[in-house]
């Protein structure tokens, strides 16, 4: 069958309507009511009887292991001196440490509050990464002289362009939630911190520190944050002014920037993985870490950018976006599934092979509890779901399968983000109701307003640029 040749696009311009306003708003309201009853409800049961009773019983069995401890150290002593302590002295000592064991699990322990903190984190990052993995695409398509995603690209930069919103949110909750989702910021508020005779003094935490501080929170996390928006800023006027002025100077300027934020990109979102996810679970590391996170971003984001496509061509924008183009989007979604996949085998495997206290206690957190059934939830719709569903050819161009698989990859790695998340900060006391709910809710209508909104202030196909016509009469073969 031949392919048409289209040598000239009407353009088109997106109305963001009164009507789609309203379901983005509704959307934020309705969360926000849902998850504020959801954070009372948690703080009126955080602590039910069940709770209480494992809580104390492991208290006690603590208190226990430590005044047998005390006996036998007692025991020791006499033996060297020949000298006797009375039962009153012994019977205070292990009260005294009965007592800190206490306050220890009080003063560090979660508390409802956290889980609350938490669900703030999960949303801000998750929603977050889409954003971040729509300007790394835009960047690569620049640097790699790409064609065939021209006809996406207003829809990228309209994804992007939740990156400030969503760098502004997701900075003034970690700001908020330094003191009680991190342990490593705990403990650096501490008197044991730096002081090697302390009984608290932990070595793991100290070799960090270069790392996990308070400068790295407030001034290095918004440091790198507003060098990417300042980099998207620039590639979205670039853009804009193309539309005005034809010629190569904006391309040019643009592939220039792109090079430069993906060499700054590969080192800073590394950092930000590690500060603000994995150091939750600050005794724990993986070499794999950024690059798990980072697939969890660009699989998502290509997932979003096929629903806002979707959504565009149902309203009866971008019919000039053929199936070839949809096509090769679907084999993007159905790639970094497959790469999704094979990190985190390999990060698995590795952890497995070497057998590590220190790091299988990682994966020992999520197969027990309740977090078991999510784990392998979470296996089968970030991988297995979406590869059956995307492995066809014709399942690439049907519209309601990839509306399928593109929502299956997007709650399937909402799973995958509560894992990373949840064990470290709430621990057992963590569970999805009303609160997860409402809170995705809410910050999925910050961002369908932020990207709508975005779409309607510029048209929606960059007509002059270099490659247009191309990703337009882009064919896949048959």
């Amino acid at each position: 069958m031949g392919h048409h040749i289209i040598k000239e696009v009407k353009q088109e311009k997106f109305e963001f309507t009164g009507r789609a306003k309203l379901v983005a708003i509704g959307l934020f309201v309705v969360g926000t009511i849902l998850a504020i009853v959801g954070a009372m409800d948690v703080q009126e049961h955080w602590d039910d009887p069940i709770d209480k009773v494992e809580t104390s019983s492991e208290s006690d069995a603590h208190a226990e292991e430590a005044h047998e401890d005390h006996h036998a150290t007692l025991a020791q002593h006499d033996d060297g001196h020949g000298g006797t302590h009375s039962e009153e002295t012994q019977d205070a000592h292990a009260s005294e440490k009965h007592s800190e064991v206490d306050t220890h699990t009080d003063s560090h322990g979660p508390t409802w509050m956290s889980r609350v903190w938490a669900n703030l984190l999960l949303n801000s990052y998750y929603f977050w990464l889409f954003a971040v993995g729509a300007i790394f695409f835009i960047a690569v398509n620049y640097v790699a002289n790409a064609g065939w995603a021209v006809m996406l690209k207003r829809i990228m930069e309209a994804q992007s362009s939740y990156l400030i919103i969503g760098s502004i949110l997701l900075v003034g909750i970690l700001w908020g939630a330094k003191d009680t989702l991190y342990h490593w910021s705990q403990y650096f508020n501490s008197a044991d911190a730096g002081n090697p005779g302390s009984p608290g003094y932990d070595t793991i935490l100290e070799s960090k520190s270069w790392l996990l501080n308070n400068g790295s929170i407030f001034f290095f996390i918004p440091f790198v944050l507003l060098v990417w928006i300042g980099i998207r800023w620039k590639l979205r006027s670039n853009s804009k002014a193309e539309d005005e002025t034809e010629g190569l100077s904006m391309f040019r300027n643009s592939s220039r920037w792109s090079a430069g934020f993906i060499f700054f990109f590969a080192f800073s979102f590394s950092a930000l993985s590690w500060l603000i996810i994995m150091s939750i679970d600050a005794h724990w590391y993986s070499t794999m870490f950024s690059i798990y996170n980072f697939a969890i971003s660009f699989v998502t984001s290509l997932s979003v950018m096929m629903l806002i496509l979707q959504y565009l061509k149902s309203k009866g924008y971008m019919e000039m976006v053929s199936d070839e183009v949809v096509h090769d989007l679907g084999k993007f979604m159905f790639a970094f599934c497959l790469f999704w996949g094979y990190i985190f085998l390999s990060q698995w495997l590795l952890i497995w092979y070497t057998n590590l206290p220190e790091e299988t206690i990682y994966f020992d957190a999520r197969l027990t509890d309740q977090f078991k059934p999510l784990f392998f939830i979470n296996l089968f719709m970030c991988f297995l779901a979406p590869f059956l569903v995307l492995m066809m050819r014709n399942a690439k161009r049907a519209p309601q399968v990839l509306l399928l698989a593109a929502a299956i990859i997007l709650i399937g790695h909402w799973v995958d983000m509560y894992l990373l998340i949840m064990p470290g900060a709430v621990g057992v006391k963590s569970d999805i109701g009303m609160l997860e709910i409402g809170t995705t809710m809410a910050f999925a209508g910050i961002f369908i307003y932020t990207v709508l909104n975005s779409l309607s202030r510029a048209n929606m196909y960059p007509v002059n640029h270099p490659y247009f016509l191309e990703s337009v009469n882009h064919d896949v073969g048959p």
